[in-house]
Formats: C-alpha cells, structure tokens, sequence
C-alpha cells in the first residue's frame, strides 16, 4: 500500500499527489475548444466587436448607411499595423456617429499636413520618444487646433477602441450647401454653371481628386447624394490636397430629383457611360449649363438617373481597359468641356 487514495489529488497524508499540483484527474481535464476572439472578454476583437455593436444603434436612427460609413473608415487608414493586426486610421467616437476622428500617428500627421478642418487633437500622456509626436503638436498649434491631454482610457473611448498610438485628431463636421446654391454661385459669377454630380460613388479618394478637377477646369461644385455615397470625410479632404477648401459639395436627399430640378432651371444633364451614343469630347451640350453625372466603375449609373438624362456620353478607350475609375472619368470630361467652352 502507498497510502494514495485511487485517483485522489493527495494522498492519506494529507500532500498532493506527484503531478498533478493537488487536483484530480478531472480537473486536469481540458475545457475544450479555444472560444471565438470576440467571445473572450478583454480581447481587443472583442472590444472591437462591442464598439461596433454599440456604434450600429444611434447609426440606424439617424438613417445612416452602414456601408458609406465602412468606406469612409477604409479610405483615411494610415500606414502601420497594431499588433492585432488592426491598422490606425479613421474611427467614430463612441456613442455619437456623427463625430470622426483620425487615429493613429502617420494617420494624424498626414491630416494635419493636408490642412484637414480639425477642431482638437488629443494627445495621451508619457508617450514615447517620436519625432511624429511633436509635429503633430506643432502643426496644430500652427493651424490654431486646440490640443488636449487625454488618458488612455479615454483616447480608447473617444477611437472606439481604434490603434490611436496616444494620438486622435477630430475632424470638424462639414457643411454641406444647398443644390441650388452651385447654379446661383455660376450665375452670380456671370459663368454658364459646370456642376459634377456623383452616382454611387462610395470611394473618399475620389470625391477629393474629383475636386482638384472642377477646381482645376472651371466647374462651380459637386453634388452627392445624401444616402449609400461618399461623403466629405478626412480621406477625401487629404486626396483634394486642399480643393475642397475651393470647391463647395452640396448633398441632395434624391439624386434624380435634385437632377430634375437642374433641369426646370435651365441646365441639361449629360451622363457619362461607355454605352453612351456620342463622344465627350463632341458634346454639342458643352456650350449649354451643364450637369456632368459620374458613376461608379463597377456599377456605372443607375437606370433612374440614366433615364433622367438628356444625352449619355462615352469616353473613347483605345487600350485594354474596361472603364475608369470615377475620379479619372471625371477629369477628362471636365478637361473635354473645358475645351469645348473655349
């Protein structure tokens, strides 16, 4: 006899038994599969998760589209990866959809070299030694962006659990103009109006190098739709280079009839689309007020703003390449107009 009892975790004595640190058998058994990352608690995944369920409830009262505010998200990320494999870019504050912060360092320091509109910058304490650091606090003093000390918990808060690396910059809501406000502007300036007006463009990049082209050829605005479109985000603010400072973007709750409304007023819409029945840079229209309607590369435009259309144009492609993305589409129209007025 040893003195063990069978499959105890100690012996008569009292001690624990060799190899099993003083539990039984049953308790080394193991507890089986490894959970999900989003159902272990304090696992960023699920903060992650937690914040996006939290973020979707004010966004379905106000109506927002949750892919309009995924592309937005994509489109302002900056370089540099957590080590959970999330990277640091555009975040909205917790509990209100309608705030949107640049997170991350790279992602703060590119906004604020692009003069984005800020309205704070959030710096969290006892940071590391990093250059980016210091010029992002200088460029903000420079461009008269308050910067405020902020704990960690609460750059968490604000991000919704975004990779802000001690840095968060908020980013001033936009104000939009009225549709009408780009026909009046042309004629206050004595110029036939040249407006730009986006269908299903989703992509931030494109709404800002679309601005640089009206900036650059003479148009008077953009016109975006107020649901499942871009919108005047930081991505789009940094790819304008600054044109979105010039170049006034109204949002319209009907594309087709804000369209249609350009019309009772004088302006003819020319689509652009590669089944279009004559060349852009043959537009008899050219001359005229003029709407040009860019869509999506994939989906091109919709069949109801097709049909509100007076003429569909083409852009002629000799090359290989199906179609254009729509920032490229829309300058060399705008460049073919230009051409054609002068």
């Amino acid at each position: 006899m040893t003195g063990r009892a069978a499959g105890g975790g100690r012996t008569k004595s009292g001690k624990p038994r060799p190899g099993t640190g003083g539990y039984g058998k049953r308790r080394l058994e193991g507890k089986g599969p490894t959970p999900p990352a989003e159902a272990r608690t304090g696992h960023p995944a699920q903060r992650r998760a937690a914040a996006q369920a939290k973020k979707a409830a004010p966004d379905k009262v106000s109506g927002r589209g949750a892919s309009a505010q995924g592309g937005a998200r994509s489109a302002a990320t900056g370089s540099g990866r957590g080590t959970d494999g999330r990277r640091p870019g555009l975040a909205r504050g917790a509990g209100s959809s309608a705030a949107e912060l640049v997170a991350g360092r790279n992602s703060v320091l590119e906004a604020l070299r692009a003069r984005v509109p800020a309205s704070a910058l959030h710096v969290g304490p006892r940071l590391d030694s990093d250059e980016r650091i210091g010029q992002a606090v200088m460029l903000a003093a420079d461009a008269g962006i308050p910067v405020v000390e902020a704990g960690r918990a609460e750059l968490d808060r604000i991000t919704g659990g975004a990779i802000h690396q001690g840095l968060a910059l908020r980013i001033k809501r936009y104000s939009y103009a009225d549709p009408a406000d780009l026909v009046q502007a042309a004629r206050d300036a004595g110029e036939q109006p040249l407006i730009v007006a986006l269908d299903s463009v989703t992509d931030p990049r494109n709404l800002g190098a679309i601005a640089r082209s009206v900036a650059a050829f003479g148009g008077h605005g953009i016109l975006v739709p107020s649901r499942r479109s871009v919108g005047v985000t930081a991505g789009a603010w940094k790819a304008s280079a600054g044109a979105l400072a010039r170049v006034p973007v109204a949002q319209a709750a009907n594309l087709t009839r804000a369209l249609a409304a350009y019309q009772e007023q004088g302006l003819f819409v020319a689509g652009l689309d590669a089944s279009g029945s004559a060349d852009i840079g043959e537009l008899e229209l050219a001359d005229s007020p003029l709407v040009l309607v860019v869509g999506s590369e994939g989906k091109g435009l919709s069949r109801l703003v097709t049909q509100c259309c007076d003429v569909v144009a083409r852009i002629p492609i000799t090359g290989q390449a199906e179609s254009l993305n729509a920032g490229i589409a829309a300058s060399i129209a705008l460049y073919a107009v230009s051409q054609l007025r002068a």
